[in-house]
């Protein structure tokens, strides 16, 4: 680390499970992001602070007036802009010495191929269950640590599966894709906007565990936020045996 990033970093740098030897493993990991809006934004800036050498953002939507309640990278001026790239330059506008790749495309099996094996840790800050599905499958296929986050209404979900750790469930053993699920959005459901940013902050805190090797990240475990009350919920979770996204690497 150079002068300058000695200065930057300071505070994690005092952090004694952090130090520099952790902040050069943050200066050297390479994270994907799936989804520039509620979640993506918070960790996203959070994360190019933070210093995380390469941010890889998949989202091929467009930034709308009725985003800015709770997107918070998103501004006024950047209404229409792709999110991909409003969410570059608010990252870029925090620390530019962040290597930032917009990817203006929706996230599929083929394009996850390309891009998970390539990635240290990968965010799942998506809306919908079939691009959750499709991220954790590719995770569980090339081995990553996936960050999930959820938030609807006044409920929030966070949980962290890791393929390369033989106990840990994948997000299908606990929500089956062959399941009838019945997709609710905030589009038609709302969501209390603050809630997002809690998510998606911790979804970043996890992150850059996993990328310093520091702390016991939610391997394991559901959080749950219950927004009216701040109650927060921790249950343990367990691997599917029968699960038919990650049996067979067992």
């Amino acid at each position: 680390m150079n002068d300058d990033q000695l200065l930057r970093y300071s505070r994690h740098i005092l952090l004694d499970e952090i130090g520099i030897e952790g902040q050069e493993r943050i200066l050297a990991s390479h994270v994907l992001i799936i989804g520039a809006g509620g979640l993506g934004s918070p960790a996203a800036l959070y994360l190019g602070a933070a210093g995380i050498g390469r941010l890889t953002v998949v989202d091929d939507d467009a930034v709308d007036l009725t985003n800015l309640q709770r997107q918070i990278a998103h501004t006024v001026g950047r209404v229409g802009q792709s999110k991909a790239d409003s969410l570059a330059a608010a990252v870029a506008g925090i620390n530019p010495d962040v290597r930032f790749h917009a990817v203006h495309a929706r996230a599929d099996d083929a394009s996850l191929d390309r891009l998970v094996p390539h990635a240290d840790i990968v965010l799942d800050c998506s809306d919908n269950f079939a691009t959750r599905q499709r991220v954790n499958a590719a995770c569980v296929r090339h081995r990553r640590p996936l960050v999930a986050g959820a938030a609807l209404r006044f409920d929030a979900q966070l949980a962290v599966f890791d393929p390369r750790d033989d106990a840990s469930p994948c997000y299908a053993c606990l929500f089956p894709p062959q399941e009838d699920f019945e997709e609710t959005r905030c589009a038609v459901l709302g969501v209390l906007g603050p809630l997002v940013g809690i998510v998606g902050a911790m979804q970043a805190a996890e992150a850059l565990k996993l990328a310093a090797g520091v702390g016991q990240p939610l391997t394991g475990r559901l959080l749950m936020i219950d927004g009216r009350s701040m109650d927060i919920t921790t249950l343990r979770t367990t691997r599917d045996a029968h699960c038919i996204v990650c049996a067979a690497r067992h």
